[in-house]
């Protein structure tokens, strides 16, 4: 069984790092332009990884891992925030980064069940790098994968954790039925990992905004404006997709731009107006959080103070727009990404989730702006 897993966590890897995207059919959402691997990656020292476990006919699940920067994130901490936009879910380390807007190790997605796991996984990290540590704050975000996958089974192990940190490249992102996203489904169609970063011109200051989602909810589907979940039958509470309203969505989202936690906070609240443009709702019980840090290597937090007072670069205020809508246009095309790539899926007790039927999409989009 383990050959097994370990063929599929390959294959599936591989396959996804390859999978369509929203671009390939030509629907390119918002006006800036993407950064080269138009992924999260594109921001400078930020590396994801993922551990995806298949095992079995119900078995359905992984890890999600994003590095901020290459060095020791415990020693060098980076600037953060966490926007709760519906806050029915367990995000662990919340209240530490809230209160000192920072965040000290990477960061990990996972289901529901397994965010203790994680969190000791993130511990056992931390200390096997920092000897004299006795604190850790952990940040773990989840969403829950339990209609295709065994969550009960608790099948991620500190190992996978371990794995999907030690993995993680600053290349392209594997994307769909990936780690973190192996089991979830978003809009009644299956969902998962996705991608997107947004750059700007040098008169807007060069800076790179990239998002990684975990996506697990529900809503009235919008791609580039067009109601393809009103054109396939599939909406709110509507018969084709009932009870599908609820789910979770993680955001992770990364800067090159020199802000702090106040900033920070206000760019991951723009995630969720990206959020809004694919039609997602953020219902009742949906987690929807957002993470976001900067990567500038002149804000970094030391973990041992030499120097009483830190001197931070903010950007001004008056020049955060453009990074806003980056956030915005990122997040709705790493939602519309997680889809794309994603394929049919059978898992727990036979439930069969569906891939989005996009070139079907294609065609009624053209249909309609004839």
């Amino acid at each position: 069984m383990l050959r097994i897993s370990l063929f599929f966590l390959l294959f599936l890897t591989f396959y996804s790092a390859f999978s369509q995207r929203l671009r390939d059919y030509d629907i390119k959402p918002g006006v800036l332009i993407p950064g080269q691997l138009n992924a999260i990656t594109d921001v400078q020292g930020v590396k994801v990884g993922h551990t995806t476990i298949v095992e079995g006919e119900n078995i359905r699940t992984g890890v999600t891992a994003i590095i901020p920067h290459p060095g020791d994130i415990f020693q060098e901490k980076v600037p953060a925030a966490i926007y709760i936009g519906n806050g029915f879910g367990k995000l662990a380390g919340y209240s530490q980064v809230e209160e000192l807007g920072n965040i000290e190790t990477p960061i990990v997605l996972t289901n529901t069940l397994s965010v203790p796991t994680a969190c000791n996984a993130l511990i056992t990290y931390t200390l096997n790098r920092n000897k004299d540590v006795r604190s850790v704050n952990a940040v773990v975000g989840e969403t829950n994968d339990g209609w295709l996958n065994d969550i009960r089974g608790r099948h991620v192990k500190e190992k996978h954790v371990l794995s999907a940190i030690e993995s993680a490249t600053n290349g392209p992102v594997a994307e769909g039925n990936v780690g973190a996203g192996t089991g979830t489904i978003c809009f009644g169609f299956k969902g998962g990992i996705g991608t997107s970063s947004r750059f700007l011109p040098d008169d807007l200051g060069a800076y790179t905004v990239g998002v990684l989602v975990q996506t697990n909810f529900g809503g009235d589907l919008k791609i580039d404006d067009f109601n393809a979940g009103e054109a396939l039958g599939k909406f709110p509470f509507s018969e084709s997709i009932r009870n599908q309203e609820d789910g979770s969505c993680m955001i992770v989202v990364a800067t090159n731009a020199p802000i702090g936690p106040r900033n920070l906070k206000r760019l991951a609240k723009r995630a969720m107006l990206g959020l809004a443009k694919t039609g997602g709702i953020a219902s009742n019980g949906s987690g929807d959080y957002v993470i976001a840090f900067s990567t500038a290597e002149e804000n970094r937090i030391p973990y041992n103070v030499e120097n009483p007072v830190m001197e931070i670069q903010e950007l001004h205020n008056d020049k955060m727009s453009p990074l806003f809508l980056a956030t915005i246009e990122a997040t709705e095309e790493a939602i519309l990404n997680s889809l794309v790539a994603a394929k049919t899926t059978t898992g727990r007790d036979g439930h069969k989730i569906e891939a989005l039927p996009i070139e079907k999409i294609v065609k009624l989009r053209k249909n309609t702006a004839r």
